[in-house]
């Protein structure tokens, strides 16, 4: 590099290119000063190995970084397939550019990349330029392709903003910059604006990158750029850069280029408002939240892989390689039937809809349950409930599109709630409590919802947490209590306020635009916001109810949270046993019964952590109420694998039930559906040594309109891109369904690998079929083990070592390098260890050679803990990749600590 000796990794020193310039930038005192430029330019050397790049990508860094910023992208686009020239500027004052010694602002910085372009032929070479800006580049570089709106073909940005409301505070670190008794000491006279930003990056980055970062800025006058930057911040009306700042965010709006936006969640500058404030802008952008990333993204994650698979997708002349499931799903759609529609057919139904139970008495006689109904809604009561609520959110302000995050439990009001703002095409964004605090923190923010509609419980942890939304009390709530939480109305208010319906004011709702955000257990890391259509909510209704012969007048105990809300979809009444929802295993058989009569119910949904509680406090219940679930007709659970054994015993309990344990997720549920009759046949067929049959649990066939393949794992654990349904052959599952997911809430690089085949989701999950086309799971595929002797999943080699007597739930993980791990397994005992150790010998080797014989997985230590851990949903998830750390550094020290 031709201005410093100090090295700068990652940098190709044939990139660094330097011109003058004549600048009419206003600030300047004589138009057409000539001013030296430094930039980063990998054009030369596309150009010489012979290729033609797809477009320019012209990268415009913030304060106080400078081109080496974009070094990643720089190389990974020149090595690209199909190349994109990437022009890295440094701005003048900043980075390897002249020093002006004048104080330039945004006006001047925007002119003085006109100037640049045209310099370097951008303008008229007859390429697309796609603008990508960190931290207040991203103004300058909106400024720029506003008055360049013939080349501009697309805008990426990260960690920005465009326009601050200036009725919320500045963030605190610029606030501290700004402050005029330490303005020029922390920014200028020192490294400490410098500093402060480069410990903004997790992980932080080596000592020779941060090197690289400071190397312009060795003095008080190289650093007067970096002052100035700052003090450019035209947050306030008075400022003199105010005026452009507003006219650049006003006409970000007007026109519509494709944009990506990559953020780092875990910036203290550039907030979620910010993020916010420019999909309000820009609607159609894709987004990539990076969970945990901070101020300098662009150094901390891979942003140039996304970028370049984006840009050949929305720019380049790629053939497109992703077609959304709606896209996929338009061809043969049936008649869309509304999730609510059954409300509008019943309305005049004064049968239950919804019943609220109270607490399980503590004793009982013997003769009969003794029921606790706390509230019983009928029909024609939810249906009128549901209309004025709707006609109350919308004369508050609740628009169609609007997100309303529900933290109710379930019950009627939850009912109402959701029911309410899916007539008027609100989105309702569902996430478990149970995600704790740090959780729902980031699930709520990521999402935005506008409206927060809660319990008390809920409302001081928003309050506290400064969880997003206009706050609306469920509760009844005194006027010091609403001030106090920010509670603008209570639910009870806005149906007071409503004392007729007028059927004109609720709006049609679009089948295809957004109706629900729904969370992710957060088993297999931060939980996914989940989005759903209208269409597609319809389409889970349709096959639930067709599947399961779910019709109107069913009654049905939903022991699963989500589950409540499909109740009035379906025509069916529904009861939410009590229990604490975010905690499955608090069912007990007695509440189970009690709700089961309550509605004289002949289906019933649970976890599996919900039924081994109900089937561990079996022996509470008195023969009236065994007689009440003796009566049940169909049984269903989901959410983990069920042993055989498990479900026999939940037979006895209910001898006249179908048992039914459908496969699927958050994303598409149900994908299969499986009986304990039909899990026997597999059983007997993998003993008769049938094609693909055993190797994990049988979980049936696909549901009506669903279609599923495997991608084939490879050795090193990786899969194929072939879809393949050959018995026996273990691979990814995939599947496509017209009730299946629209995409993944602003992740934007998750959904693009979810949805790598047009119309078909990866699942994440691995198994095989049969020859019988029923479909085996084997597990997840982040948890398959890369042995040796080639990839092995758990599932099989789980259920083997469940069944030696004396173990009970077990995690087979791999421990060490990949390619060459071990399996060990994770067991509890019956009854359980009181605390982490290595199994027994005697119990060790028989969980060997069972293993060993069942599947042939070789396991090389077992491990006892007094209790897995697994995800608060289901109560039944473990959580492997935990485990397998914690195993890895037990063998390795021979310190078995708690989990």
């Amino acid at each position: 590099m031709p201005f410093t000796d100090t090295p700068l990794p990652g940098v190709d020193p044939a990139w660094s290119t330097v011109l003058t310039v004549a600048s009419t930038a206003p600030v300047e005192p004589v138009a057409g000063r000539r001013r030296r430029w430094h930039v980063l330019d990998n054009g030369d050397a596309i150009a010489a190995s012979g290729r033609t790049p797809q477009g320019i990508v012209l990268a415009v860094h913030g304060n106080p970084t400078w081109s080496y910023l974009w070094r990643d992208v720089l190389r990974a686009a020149q090595e690209a397939e199909r190349p994109w020239r990437v022009v890295a500027v440094d701005q003048l004052d900043m980075g390897f550019s002249e020093r002006t010694g004048l104080f330039r602002r945004l006006t001047d910085r925007v002119q003085d990349l006109g100037d640049l372009t045209a310099a370097l032929g951008i303008d008229t070479v007859g390429l697309p330029v796609v603008t990508l800006a960190h931290d207040w580049g991203g103004l300058i570089s909106q400024g720029w392709a506003q008055e360049h709106p013939a080349i501009h073909a697309a805008t990426v940005l990260t960690n920005t903003a465009v326009h601050h409301d200036n009725a919320e505070p500045i963030p605190s670190a610029l606030r501290l910059a700004l402050n005029r008794a330490v303005h020029a000491p922390l920014t200028s006279g020192s490294t400490a604006f410098l500093d402060t930003t480069l410990a903004l990056c997790d992980p932080a980055p080596p000592k020779a990158v941060k090197r690289a970062y400071k190397a312009p800025y060795t003095s008080r006058e190289r650093r007067e750029g970096i002052e100035h930057f700052v003090a450019d911040i035209p947050a306030p009306e008075e400022h003199p850069s105010h005026a452009a700042y507003e006219r650049i965010a006003g006409r970000m709006s007007a026109r519509e280029v494709p944009t990506l936006l990559l953020w780092g969640t875990g910036d203290p500058v550039f907030q979620q408002r910010y993020l916010d404030d420019l999909l309000r802008r820009a609607p159609h952008a894709d987004v990539h939240r990076f969970e945990g990333a901070k101020h300098l993204l662009p150094e901390a994650r891979d942003i140039a892989t996304p970028l370049l698979t984006w840009l050949d997708e929305h720019v380049g002349d790629a053939e497109p390689v992703v077609a959304s499931h709606r896209e996929q799903r338009a061809r043969g759609r049936g008649e869309f039937v509304p999730f609510f529609a059954e409300l509008d057919a019943r309305r005049r139904d004064d049968s239950p809809a919804v019943v609220d139970m109270g607490p399980v008495a503590q004793t009982v006689d013997g003769s009969a349950p003794s029921l606790n109904v706390e509230r019983s809604v009928s029909w024609r009561q939810l249906s009128a409930d549901v209309d004025r609520l709707a006609v109350a959110l919308l004369r508050t302000g609740v628009r169609p599109g609007d997100r309303v995050n529900l933290m109710v439990p379930p019950g009627s009001l939850l009912t109402t709630l959701i029911y309410a703002c899916l007539r008027i095409g609100a989105v309702i964004v569902v996430a478990d409590q149970g995600l704790g605090r740090k959780g729902l923190t980031r699930a709520l923010r990521g999402s935005s919802p506008r409206w927060f509609i809660g319990i008390r419980k809920a409302l001081v942890g928003a309050r506290a947490l400064g969880w997003p939304g206009t706050r609306i009390a469920a509760d009844a709530m005194d006027p010091v209590s609403k001030k106090l939480l920010g509670v603008s109305h209570t639910v009870a208010e806005l149906m007071d306020s409503v004392t007729t319906v007028d059927p004109a004011e609720i709006p049609a709702v679009d089948p295809d635009a957004e109706a629900a955000v729904l969370f992710t257990s957060g088993s297999t890391g931060p939980a996914k916001g989940v989005v759903y259509t209208h269409r597609q909510m319809a389409g889970m209704r349709d096959t639930i109810r067709d599947t399961y012969g779910l019709r109107a007048g069913t009654g049905l105990v939903a022991g699963f949270a989500p589950f409540a809300l499909l109740g009035p979809a379906l025509g069916a009444a529904s009861v939410t046993p009590d229990m604490d929802v975010t905690s499955p295993k608090t069912l007990t058989a007695r509440a189970l019964a009690e709700a089961t009569m309550a509605i004289r119910a002949s289906a019933v949904f649970a976890s599996p952590a919900a039924i081994a509680n109900v089937l561990a406090t079996a022996a509470e219940l008195s023969p009236a109420e065994r007689d009440v679930l003796a009566r049940v007709d169909l049984m269903l659970s989901a959410g983990a694998p069920i042993p055989e054994e498990l479900l026999a015993r939940l037979q006895e309990l209910m001898p006249a039930a179908e048992l039914h344990t459908p496969y699927g997720m958050t994303e598409a549920l149900p994908l299969t559906d499986v009986s304990l009759d039909v899990i026997r046949a597999a059983r007997e067929d993998a003993q008769r040594g049938v094609d693909g049959a055993g190797r994990g649990v049988c979980v049936g066939t696909p549901v009506e309109g669903a279609q599923l393949g495997v991608l084939p794992l490879r050795a090193d654990g990786t899969v194929s891109s072939e879809i393949v349904s050959t018995p026996g052959v273990t691979g990814e599952i995939v599947a496509r369904a017209p009730h299946a997911k629209d995409h993944y809430d602003r992740l934007w690089i998750t959904e693009r690998a979810s949805d790598l085949t047009p119309g078909w989701h990866r699942t994440g999950d691995v198994g095989h079929f049969d020859a019988r086309e029923r479909l085996w799971y084997e597990g997840r595929l982040a948890h398959v083990i890369t042995m040796s002797s080639g990839p092995v999943s758990s599932v099989a080699a789980e259920h083997a070592a469940q069944t030696v007597p004396g173990v009970g739930r077990v995690a087979v993980v791999g421990v060490g390098p990949a390619g060459s791990q071990s399996a060990v397994a994770v067991i509890e005992t019956e009854p359980p260890a009181s605390k982490p150790a290595l199994a027994d010998a005697e119990l060790s080797e028989r969980i060997r050679a069972t293993v060993d014989f069942a599947t042939g997985v070789p396991v090389s230590a077992v491990l006892v803990i007094p209790e897995q851990p697994t995800d608060i949903r289901h109560n039944s998830k473990i959580d492997r990749a935990e485990l397998s750390d914690w195993a890895e550094r037990a063998l390795a020290t021979g310190k078995l600590s708690a989990l």
